[in-house]
């Protein structure tokens, strides 16, 4: 899902996060990186009282009450202040309301590493007998990050962005399919539209299949819901079909790991 937020107001994009997951009409509901505050990591630094989210923050309740009333589950993005650190996370609302899970951003920028700390582990939450692994924007440009939670059993990769209109796009359909092809897992991402931190997010909202072939997508500068069912029996077909995540373990594969120096 997309929708141009408002930096900085939490309660503000609480509430249109929200009207979001009423509008969905999904069981698993996907928000961009850093929606609730917006990518203004200078601003959220200067008053992380105001401008961040913590454990058991009411300005949520709205985005939890959503959840309960519709039996959705809503990943939604927001910087967190937690023991005088912050995290760019992902929030698991579960269809109760409650926030069940956290993943924190483990690949930061530059920029991300002056303000926020890198997140320890990698997260992958189960929903409708579904394994549905986290990412976060420059998470899934190391293609390690999506294949370690492949082997981990995920059968998608859920990533919430902020991907600008000037490289972004371009990126995002360079990085995100090949998530998915060399995976075999489908792979959804929910971008900015609108300005945010500095930069112009390009919209596109997406979903990959298994095979890396686009499913569906949103312009690039609307709100807007993309859905797309997952479907396990196509999992399983591309599965067998690109047996990757079997073939990378055979015996054989450990030749790649070995390199021979020769000097000419």
């Amino acid at each position: 899902m997309q929708a141009r937020i408002t930096p900085g107001d939490v309660t503000g994009n609480a509430l249109m996060a929200a009207d979001l997951v009423w509008r969905s009409d999904a069981r698993v509901t996907v928000l961009p990186e850093a929606f609730l505050g917006g990518y203004e990591l200078e601003l959220i630094s200067s008053d992380p009282a105001r401008y961040a989210v913590s454990a058991g923050d009411p300005r949520l309740d709205p985005i939890a009450r959503a959840c309960e009333s519709t039996g959705t589950s809503a990943i939604v993005g927001a910087v967190v202040s937690e023991d005088g650190a912050l995290f760019v996370s992902s929030l698991v609302f579960g269809p109760s309301g409650e926030v069940l899970a956290r993943y924190d951003k483990q690949f930061l920028t530059s920029i991300e590493r002056r303000y926020c700390r890198p997140g320890a582990a990698g997260c992958t939450v189960e929903i409708d007998t579904w394994r549905l692994a986290l990412g976060i924007c420059y998470d899934c440009g190391f293609s390690e990050h999506a294949r370690a939670a492949a082997k981990d059993g995920a059968h998608a990769y859920l990533v919430s962005a902020l991907f600008s209109a000037k490289h972004g796009f371009h990126e995002s359909r360079t990085w995100l399919p090949a998530r998915a092809l060399e995976n075999t897992a489908y792979v959804v991402v929910a971008n900015h539209t609108g300005r945010t931190g500095g930069w112009h997010g390009c919209g596109g909202s997406a979903v990959w299949a298994p095979d890396g072939r686009l499913l569906a997508q949103a312009a690039h500068a609307e709100t807007a819901v993309v859905r797309a069912e997952l479907d396990p029996d196509l999992l399983a077909d591309v599965r067998r079909a690109s047996p990757l995540l079997v073939d990378v373990d055979v015996p054989e594969r450990s030749a790649l790991r070995a390199r021979t120096e020769i000097r000419l």
